[in-house]
Formats: structure tokens, sequence, C-alpha cells
């Protein structure tokens, strides 16, 4: 099992929403950044674990825990005109994006802020503590994983 995490704009699609949803079960669509489709498409796997982060908001930080339900098959919006994530470079045979579909497992009690998680000396390697690292999927190594999460419960 691997772990992750994923950032979304609460305002878009929020920890609430996942849980809101038939099942409590969502894809994970949009991504456009080669990086964070590389690890989606290569990397992510059914079962590993998801911290969801909100950003670009009030509250920033990690807001709740999914796991992935099913490994990645191509991001329908890529192919809709009317969509904000539409490429008309990607075709049906030779997709550029994927997405994943993810399961909510818990909400925490209350956001675990990004400031909290810079002063925590044992998260250093997640690339939310790195300068310049604004990738929307990150690896979170097992250690910081767990530190993590204890925080947050």
């Amino acid at each position: 099992m691997q772990y992750w995490l994923f950032k979304t704009e609460p305002d878009a699609f929020s920890i609430d929403d996942l849980a809101a949803r038939p099942n409590q079960t969502e894809h994970w669509d949009g991504i456009r950044n080669y990086q964070a489709r590389n690890f989606l498409r290569d990397q992510v796997k059914q079962g590993d674990k998801v911290f969801i982060y909100h950003s670009s908001c009030k509250e920033v930080g990690i807001a709740g825990l999914a796991e992935v339900v099913k490994e990645a098959y191509p991001d329908h919006t890529q192919f809709d005109p009317e969509s904000h994530y539409y490429d008309p470079k990607s075709l049906p045979d030779n997709p550029r994006w994927v997405m994943v579909d993810v399961k909510f497992i818990e909400k925490f009690p209350a956001i675990l802020p990004l400031k909290k998680i810079k002063t925590m000396p044992e998260i250093s390697e997640v690339g939310l503590v790195k300068k310049g690292h604004r990738l929307s999927i990150m690896p979170v190594n097992e250690q910081e994983f767990s530190t993590l999460l204890a925080a947050a419960r």
C-alpha cells in the first residue's frame, strides 16, 4: 500500500462532498499536470490511502481520508468541449489524462492546518513542506502518513 495527498479546492469539491456521494465514492478528475498524471497513471493503486487536502480556501490543510477503489482510467472531461478540463489535443484512442475513483473513509474533527504541518519536525519529505512543490497529487511516505494521521485524529 502507498499513501498520497490529493489537493482540492473545497468550493469545487470537498471532503463533505465526497462523504455525500452515492456509496461515498467519486472519480478524481481534472488533473492536468503531467507529473501528477504520471502518479495517477503509474503509481496510484487500489487500496492506497489518500489524504484529502483543502487548498485555496480559508482553512488550508488536511481535511480527511479516502481510499483508492479504482485505478487509473481515461478522464472523460478531457473529451467534453463544455468542460473546464477539455483538452482538444487528447483523443479517445490515445487519451492524455486519467482519473481514479476514491471512497470516503473519514472526515477529521478539524482541518490539520498547513501552518501546523510545517512546524512538525518529523514532516520534511512531503511536497507540502518543500519550497516550490505545488502538485495536486503527491506521495506521502509511510512514516509521515502515520504522523499526519495521528495529528489529524
